[in-house]
């Protein structure tokens, strides 16, 4: 029988102060400016929390998450500090920016769709005529969206974002220049594992005095898109879809089932056999990155794991 994964956590910590469920992530807001923050096996896409949960799948994010967040501490600050526990992280809390930056460096996935409807401008950025899905821009593109407490993000170009006073222009041009280097750098690790990073989206945090500090996850493939790198070439000159390893899959099924998120759709039934079929797609990117089988188990006991955090916490 397939494990129903991590759905909720709902633990009593040593210096808690509060607790916030996002759409996959349960966040224990901690004294001293701290967070401990559950990766949970819930998945969503089109912003909408999917009925079932894929077993493995916070460990899974966590533990790329964790690699990369390392990998960058020398181009910005990073909120992450340790991962004591499968799915588990511990680090810095700060003012979160009400804006992902999405860096894309192909036509794929919602840029795709709206180049297909006729739009040429997307988040103050003017697109050429003439490109094919899944084709390389001349350079990497920035299309901001919104960061929404509840509901649909929404695309806002940089300079509207400082009209809004979600940055301020210090902060656009910082944020722009730290997002193009992050996505640089994400291109080599992925190169380097015969992969391309075709697009991501980073989310920063304000410290308290002022700085600009990167948060959440990066480079998983819930933030990105892979392609395989050995045989892209090959499949665009046939007009074949370059083999993808990231969620993107999983929207793609919704799709074809009639759901996008509208109001009004109804939500495809999840079997057995697709959630393993998510499973297996999450642990093969999870290999292909780190180089590594993920070994880590789906059935974790929620009861060890907040005694374990509690003695961590406690030290």
């Amino acid at each position: 029988m397939i494990s129903s994964g991590i759905k909720r956590t709902q633990f009593r910590l040593p210096g808690q102060l509060n607790r916030y469920e996002g759409k996959v992530r349960d966040v224990y807001y901690m004294e001293n400016d701290r967070l401990v923050v559950v990766a949970t096996d819930r998945i969503s896409a089109f912003d909408v929390i999917l009925p079932r949960c894929i077993p493995g799948k916070g460990a899974i994010l966590n533990e790329i998450a964790a690699l990369m967040l390392e990998s960058v501490k020398d181009i910005v600050p990073v909120w992450l500090e340790k991962s004591p526990a499968p799915g588990v992280s511990i680090g810095q809390a700060c003012e979160p920016v009400k804006l992902e930056i999405v860096v894309r460096g192909y036509l794929v996935g919602h840029a795709a769709r709206m180049y297909a409807q006729g739009h040429r401008l997307l988040c103050g950025v003017q697109l050429p005529n003439g490109l094919l899905e899944n084709q390389p821009f001349e350079t990497p593109i920035i299309t901001p969206t919104t960061k929404a407490s509840q509901g649909h993000d929404e695309d806002i170009s940089i300079e509207d974002a400082v009209s809004a006073g979600i940055l301020n222009e210090l902060e656009a041009m910082a944020l722009t220049k730290i997002a193009l280097e992050l996505f640089q750098r994400g291109t080599e690790l992925a190169a380097a594992r015969g992969l391309i990073l075709v697009d991501t989206k980073y989310e920063f945090g304000r410290t308290k005095d002022g700085g600009l500090m990167l948060i959440d996850e990066i480079h998983t493939p819930d933030s990105s898109r892979y392609f395989e790198a050995s045989d892209y070439h090959t499949r665009m000159e046939k007009g074949e879809r370059p083999r993808q390893l990231s969620k993107e899959f999983v929207r793609e099924w919704l799709i074809s089932e009639g759901f996008q998120g509208r109001h009004g759709e109804l939500m495809p039934a999840m079997t057995d056999e697709k959630v393993q079929e998510i499973q297996s797609r999450y642990a093969e990117l999870y290999t292909r990155i780190t180089g590594n089988p993920f070994t880590s188990s789906s059935d974790i006991d929620l009861e060890a794991l907040e005694n374990n955090l509690i003695k961590e916490l406690n030290q």
